[in-house]
């Protein structure tokens, strides 16, 4: 039988089966950052037929996923270091080597392709930020989520709560700059003229979104909600 789904949060569709995150990408509609928009409303903003997302999000059978974990089965802290060890250390690495690749391509094609300029402004500011946001994370909030699922700790419960609106806001700002850049590339198609250096900087800038995307989705729609139940 198949499940009504258009009324059903996007996130939420995606952490109860991750092969949907496939299916939403194909489309362009944003699980992470988004993740609170309906899937009717998902659909209309991208001018979709919501019958033919239903169809395809119950027939998840037939979509390869790189990742099928159940995520919202696992103990708060044990999550939290998996994002760290997945997602937050690989970001450590893979920033400054992206930023050197920008530069390298502006310095060679940004004449002709005056956007690159753009793209590499705007990832110098994830590369300032993002580290930035993980550390807080790492340092502040991921320690109080840990504390709070072994006690009843009061000060555990304030950080929780006082950190998350901030979060959230960086997980925005972070992501709505990865959207320009995607959009500034033409959705990361090398131009002619592009050079190997060029096909490989926009085949990274391609993974980097993508695992900007299940990254926050895990934070967005399943450790942050879990961590403030918990701190109520």
């Amino acid at each position: 039988m198949m499940k009504d789904l258009k009324d059903r949060k996007v996130g939420d569709i995606v952490t109860e089966d991750y092969r949907a995150a496939e299916v939403f990408k194909g489309y362009g509609i944003d699980y992470c950052c988004g993740g609170n928009q309906s899937l009717g409303q998902a659909a209309s903003d991208k001018k979709i037929d919501v019958a033919e997302l239903e169809l395809k999000l119950n027939n998840l059978d037939t979509v390869a996923a790189s990742r099928h974990l159940s995520f919202s089965d696992w103990k708060l802290d044990f999550l939290s270091d998996y994002i760290v060890n997945e997602y937050h250390n690989k970001v450590y690495r893979v920033l400054p080597e992206l930023m050197n690749y920008l530069e390298k391509i502006v310095k060679v094609h940004g004449a002709n392709h005056p956007e690159l300029k753009e793209i590499s402004k705007l990832f110098s500011l994830i590369n300032t930020e993002l580290p930035i946001h993980q550390h807080q994370e790492e340092d502040v909030l991921f320690p109080a989520i840990k504390e709070l699922v072994n006690t009843d700790s009061s000060e555990a419960k304030r950080i929780i709560s006082s950190q998350f609106a901030q979060m959230m806001d960086e997980h925005e700002l972070i992501g709505g700059t990865m959207d320009k850049i995607k959009v500034l590339s033409k959705n990361y198609v090398v131009p002619a003229d592009g050079c190997n250096t060029y096909r490989v900087t926009y085949r990274l800038l391609e993974e980097f979104e993508d695992d900007l995307h299940a990254h926050v989705h895990l934070e967005n729609n399943i450790l942050f909600p879990k961590a403030l139940t918990l701190a109520e």
